[in-house]
This record gives C-alpha cells, sequence and structure tokens, in this order.
C-alpha cells in the first residue's frame, strides 16, 4: 500500500495502540500519532477515542477501517497480477513464526529465499502459536508457521515439518548423570517450562496427559518466554527442561546439555504453514514451495 498514512492507520486500528503500531512498523510513537492526525485533517473526522488506556475506533474510524482493508487487498492483488508478469517478485511478505520456527528453522531459509528474490520485502514476527494465530486472524500476517498440536477454528494447516521434544539437564548438574526417567519420576524433578500459549508446553502437557500427568503435578520452578532462555537457565542451575531438539543441537555438540530419555512418553509434533485464506498470494506460495525444498 502506497499511502503510507494508510498503512499507519490499519496498524493502530488492528491493535488499538499507538505504541504497538509503532513497533510493528519500526517507526516512534509520535510518528504514528502524526500520520493518525494527518488523515483526521484530510478527511476532516475523528478516528480513535480513548477509553481510559485504551484506544478505540469512533463510528468514522470503523469506516475508514472497512476501506482501508479492501485497499490493502486489492494494492496485494495487484501486486500477485503484475509479478506473474514476470519472475521478478515485489511487494512484502509478512510471516509470522512461533519461537522455536522463528528462531532455529527460519533464518538460513530466509537468508536464502531473500537472496533469490531481493524485491521482496520480508518481514517476521515471533511469538508463540497462539498470539500467531491470533495475528492471523487479524490480518497482520500473510502467512503463519506454527506447531500445529491443536488447531483454531477457520484456519487452514498444511504440515511443513516435523519435530521432537527432549528432556535436557547439563552435564555436570546434579540431574546430568541420568540416563532416563518416568513420567511419575517426572513430577519430582525441578523443571523450567514454556509459558501459556506455547505450542510447546501444549504438546508437553497432552503427552503427560497420556500418562496420567498433570501440568500442576509437575515441580515447576520457572515459566520463561523463550527457549534461549531456557537454555540459559538449565545451563546456570540444577534444573531440567523440555525443549526442541532442533534447538539444542549446538550446546549438545558442545557438551553443555544433555539429554535423559523420557520413558514411555512420545513427544513429536509437526510444524504447519497457516495461511489466512485458502487462496495464496503468489508471494506465500512462492516462500511455502522454497522452504519445502529447502529441508
Amino acid at each position: 500500500m502506497d499511502d503510507f498514512r494508510l498503512r499507519v492507520f490499519l496498524a493502530a486500528a488492528r491493535t488499538l495502540s499507538f505504541t504497538r503500531a509503532a513497533e510493528e512498523l519500526f517507526i516512534s510513537q509520535p510518528a504514528v500519532i502524526k500520520h493518525v492526525s494527518a488523515l483526521e485533517t484530510a478527511y476532516g473526522v475523528t478516528l480513535f477515542n480513548r477509553r481510559g488506556s485504551r484506544l478505540c475506533l469512533t463510528a468514522a474510524g470503523e469506516v475508514l477501517l472497512g476501506c482501508a482493508e479492501r485497499l490493502e487487498a486489492e494494492y496485494r492483488h495487484l501486486q500477485y497480477a503484475m509479478s506473474r508478469c514476470t519472475e521478478r517478485l515485489e511487494g512484502e511478505l509478512r510471516l509470522g513464526a512461533s519461537t522455536t520456527v522463528a528462531q532455529y528453522l527460519l533464518p538460513p531459509i530466509l537468508a536464502r529465499f531473500t537472496a533469490r528474490y531481493p524485491h521482496l520485502d520480508v518481514t517476521l514476527a515471533s511469538g508463540n502459536s497462539d498470539q500467531i494465530e491470533q495475528a492471523l486472524e487479524r490480518g497482520t500476517v500473510d502467512l503463519g508457521i506454527v506447531e500445529s498440536f491443536s488447531r483454531r477454528h477457520g484456519l487452514f494447516y498444511d504440515p511443513f515439518t516435523e519435530d521432537e521434544l527432549v528432556l535436557v539437564a547439563r552435564p555436570d548438574g546434579a540431574y546430568g548423570r541420568l540416563e532416563s526417567v518416568t513420567p511419575e519420576q517426572l513430577c519430582t524433578l525441578p523443571l523450567v517450562m514454556r509459558e501459556g500459549g506455547s505450542g510447546t508446553l501444549e504438546v508437553t502437557a497432552a503427552a503427560l496427559a497420556r500418562a496420567g500427568i498433570r501440568l500442576r503435578m509437575l515441580r515447576i520452578v520457572m515459566r520463561l518466554g523463550s527457549t534461549e532462555g531456557i537454555k540459559a537457565f538449565v545451563r546456570n542451575s540444577d534444573t531440567l527442561a523440555i525443549v526442541s531438539v532442533i534447538a539444542v543441537v549446538d550446546e549438545l555438540r558442545r557438551g553443555e546439555l544433555r539429554v535423559i530419555d523420557l520413558e514411555g512418553l512420545s513427544l513429536r509434533r509437526s510444524f504447519s504453514f497457516v495461511p489466512p485464506a485458502a487462496e495464496l498470494p503468489e508471494s506465500v506460495r512462492r516462500f511455502t514451495d522454497f522452504a519445502r525444498a529447502s529441508l
């Protein structure tokens, strides 16, 4: 969309926050307010009201949101139609990926993809699976890549690749000599876990439930919102964690962490592409094809 003022308005209207809109667009909050004010002056209306600390759209704001979303969709269609006339791919591709995918799986793929399509503006937002699915519903990302154990109604999940969760501890710690633990023994061990909404936590909870273990029965000493934070915590304490095996390849090779077998538990999961609509824009189709070919 060429009118940057409308892009700013869309970000603010979808998040109902000038601060979050600024973060999403990599501009300052005063710049967001300036662009919104310019639109209000141009059309002679008020677009937002404040209710306490939150923003809400006025009636005029709701009208502009609907029009701006239609313009955004038409502009994307224009970019897609013109890109079909040549191998050159332009425009933007907004990806959203769950933490594990964004940190460990996508970076090398994106490095090669952006080299192949240098005129395409690619951005990657990271969050837990629940946050990415919410972004898809808001229309703020063009493609999600998430853990697909549970599926949100109205979204289409296209399997991408497999992953496995493993129990790890530092080799020189109190639990580093363990070869295996049962689900019952796991309840007695100090664990560092992901936060609510995390696909990793959801898969872990489901596997434990099949063994008759609930999360509340575990000895969870810390919850952290990133796998990097969890790994650092475990490397510096006598704790254990359940993490993606692709996230600990380097630590296992360097001998900083060690895998401990979880007896009788299957902790395999799938990552899926999640487009917001069945009809894929050309940029999304080329990225999914490229990513699959890269594995």
